[in-house]
């Protein structure tokens, strides 16, 4: 006799539990819920490369990985916001410092080499797990160097029980999505240094013009 089904249901790290149907279905009867939602992403990285022929995969760098929390072998959601081409697949690792991103095999066909992606990891967690999850988000210049390193925080706030916000990972506070195709924000900002901006100027160039 076959034992019983079981369900594999991912916690907030994206690793996976056992379930039985019976642990399942009394869950959800409690009126317990899980949603799928974002665990990591990889914001306006550019195609580097393309390779039909080669197994079907998303080649990255592992240091852009690793920074993210993104796994190799980890099925991921691809955007291209040039051609809004929407696709799925696995992540490999390329050489450490290469700032690669080849898509590989039938994704290939979706991409030139420039195009600004947007890769995405999920999870299935709880609603209470989202104030623990901080969802880590890297954002790109155009010769794919680390721009920003944020995290999407969910939080009681006075106004509703799940609030949100954009939290900088390096100055521990808020921040503001400066990502815009083909500007190299951190150029424009030595630029300005470079003409006697103060650091204080600068920021606040980029919260007035770079950002949205």
């Amino acid at each position: 006799m076959h034992s019983p089904a079981l369900f594999r249901q991912p916690n907030q790290y994206g690793s996976a539990a056992l379930h039985s149907p019976a642990q399942h279905n009394a869950g959800f009867a409690k009126g317990s819920s899980v949603v799928k939602v974002i665990r990591a992403k990889l914001h306006g990285i550019r195609v580097t490369g393309a390779d039909l022929h080669y197994h079907g995969s998303i080649t990255l760098d592992p240091d852009h990985a690793v920074a993210a929390g993104l796994y190799p072998t980890e099925f991921v959601d691809i955007w291209n916001k040039n051609s809004g081409a929407r696709l799925s697949t696995y992540i490999i690792y390329g050489a450490p410092g290469s700032r690669c991103c080849v898509l590989n095999g039938a994704a290939a066909r979706t991409c030139q080499v420039g195009d600004e992606l947007i890769i995405a990891a999920s999870a299935h967690v709880s609603p209470a797990e989202l104030y623990q999850l901080k969802p880590r988000i890297l954002t790109f210049t155009p010769d794919n160097e680390v721009d920003q390193m944020l995290y999407y925080e969910v939080f009681k706030s006075e106004a509703r029980e799940f609030d949100f916000r954009i939290v900088d990972t390096t100055k521990n506070r808020p921040a503001s999505a400066h990502n815009y195709a083909n500007v190299d924000v951190r150029a424009i900002c030595a630029a300005l240094k470079d003409k006697g901006f103060s650091d204080v100027d600068v920021a606040s160039f980029v919260e007035k013009f770079l950002s949205r």
